[in-house]
């Protein structure tokens, strides 16, 4: 199954985008995720990435399935802002491993 965004609407600082969840038999289920801008700002996570963690939120919830209606909470913001801290901080760890020492040569 996969889960399709079909817009978003906003209303003061809450922006919900709709999916529809496309079943193998090509059924639609109409699905809606909420999320507070302001939220968004704090935890600094930019609005492009937005939809996709939606998607995400709803993909995850499919094992136990899914509410029609979901929020984004400030919870699942901290949850995805710690382990792209921690993608980022291994991405550098990585890289200070694999330069090589400056080596200063000598005039001739």
């Amino acid at each position: 199954m996969d889960f399709v965004l079909t817009g978003f609407r906003q209303e003061a600082n809450i922006r919900r985008f709709a999916f529809q969840r496309v079943a193998g038999d090509h059924s639609r289920t109409e699905f809606t995720v909420s999320a507070d801008m302001s939220l968004l700002v704090k935890h600094k996570i930019p609005l492009q990435e937005l939809p996709l963690l939606c998607r995400a939120l709803l993909e995850d919830q499919q094992q136990t399935g899914p509410a029609k209606a979901v929020t984004f909470t400030e919870t699942d913001m901290l949850v995805y802002v710690n382990r792209r801290s921690a993608a980022k901080d291994e991405a550098d760890r990585k890289r200070a491993q694999h330069r090589s020492p400056f080596v200063k040569r000598a005039k001739t």
